[in-house]
């Protein structure tokens, strides 16, 4: 008979390759905690570098004529003709319209009549007095006859002045009759129509007249804000923008920017009490006539110059109540506020003006990555629609090292 083995448990048979598990767990293999934890993520930070920086300032404004001229009847009568196209450009001296000029012929003719007329008196009375001078002289008048006859010569000098300026008030009145340009620019439509009676009573308006090229624009500041801009500027914190004036460049409705830039005009010199702004002016070129009165457009206007400035793009910067902060990044990938000073906008950047040093990391993206006292790998950050370079080389060449999932 057979001798019995014993029975070996199940479990103690488990032992040995639940050891040789735990081991492999505990060793530095490829696990997820392998080399001290996951490596710590990538943020976009900008360099920080300073320059001399153009303070812009964007601002709701109306465009408006340069000039602008309403023509009007001054001779009353029929309206017998148009003689331009509705919205063409006309010049200065060009004929409008023509009123029936009639009466006012008529009323030169007898003005010239009545010119002729006193000139004949005149003549007379100057021939009475030639006459009478050798006989008073000679004692062969009476002093009071000869007096006579020089008052008379003299009254008929004033009848032809008088006559000469009805002659010329009459021609200045048939010049009326025709009504011309008083500028140059563009004519708007024809307020009246032929055959209509103009004139009568009151200066009849015909058409108006717009000067648009240059045109101005007008817009509005509030007034502590100019305040801010003229202690900065007399401080010396600030330097104008130039010689001839702030630089302005206008956005239109659809986003677009006009190619002619402009330049500052004037100030106003009151304060809207209602609404505590400033008014501003100025001109820009309009070849072509495609900017129009009336139109709203944005006024973008470089008024003064910040030196040892920055630019740091507006995604980077915190705005509260409490102040503006950036994250900048030390050397050692570790994170930390930093309080700033904004100077305003150029673009789509804000002007730091104080905080900041040449040299230092600002971080621009990847803020959901930070943990409290984690470090961060800062890497160049690209402007969106840039080809980030730098991670693309890199994640090259880390593919080039490993291999395919087919091999």
């Amino acid at each position: 008979m057979a001798a019995r083995l014993p029975q070996i448990p199940a479990w103690s048979l488990l032992s040995p390759l639940v050891l040789v598990l735990a081991a492999c767990g505990q060793g530095g293999g490829g696990g997820p905690q392998a080399g001290g934890g996951m490596p710590p993520p990538e943020v976009g930070v900008i360099r920080v570098a300073t320059g001399d920086i153009g303070l812009t300032t964007e601002l709701p404004g109306r465009l408006e004529a340069a000039r602008t001229a309403q023509v009007r009847a001054r001779a009353a009568g029929i309206l017998l003709k148009r003689e331009f196209h509705e919205g063409s450009d006309v010049r200065a001296g060009q004929r409008l319209f023509r009123i029936d000029p009639a009466p006012y012929q008529a009323a030169l003719a007898s003005a010239q009549a009545a010119l002729l007329k006193a000139q004949a008196s005149q003549q007379r009375a100057q021939t009475l007095e030639q006459r009478y001078r050798p006989l008073v002289e000679a004692n062969a008048i009476s002093k009071q006859d000869y007096a006579d006859s020089v008052a008379a010569e003299k009254q008929s000098e004033a009848d032809v002045a008088a006559a000469r300026a009805a002659v010329q008030t009459a021609k200045i009145n048939l010049d009326y009759a025709t009504v011309t340009a008083p500028i140059s620019g563009r004519i708007g439509r024809a307020l009246v129509t032929e055959g209509a009676l103009v004139g009568q009573g009151e200066a009849t308006p015909l058409a108006v007249i717009q000067q648009i090229d240059p045109i101005y624009v007008n817009f509005t500041e509030p007034a502590g804000e100019v305040l801010k801009l003229r202690h900065a500027l007399e401080a010396g914190r600030l330097q104008r923008a130039g010689a001839a004036g702030a630089v302005v460049h206008l956005v239109l409705e659809d986003g677009s920017i006009h190619p002619k830039p402009g330049r500052l005009l004037f100030t106003d010199l009151t304060v809207d009490p209602n609404t505590g702004q400033v008014t501003l002016r100025a001109e820009v070129p309009n070849p072509g006539g495609f900017l129009l009165p009336g139109m709203y457009v944005r006024v973008r206007i470089e008024q003064a110059k910040a030196g040892n400035a920055m630019l740091l793009p507006q995604q980077a910067v915190t705005r509260s109540p409490q102040g503006d902060s950036v994250m900048v990044v030390d050397d050692k990938g570790q994170v930390s506020p930093r309080t700033v000073r904004i100077g305003g906008s150029q673009g789509s950047d804000w002007v730091v003006l104080d905080g900041l040093k040449p040299g230092e990391q600002v971080m621009v993206d990847g803020f959901q990555k930070l943990r409290p006292g984690a470090p961060v790998k800062p890497v160049p950050w690209s402007p969106p629609g840039a080809a980030p370079v730098q991670a693309a080389s890199a994640s090259a060449s880390a593919s080039a090292g490993q291999p395919s999932k087919k091999d």
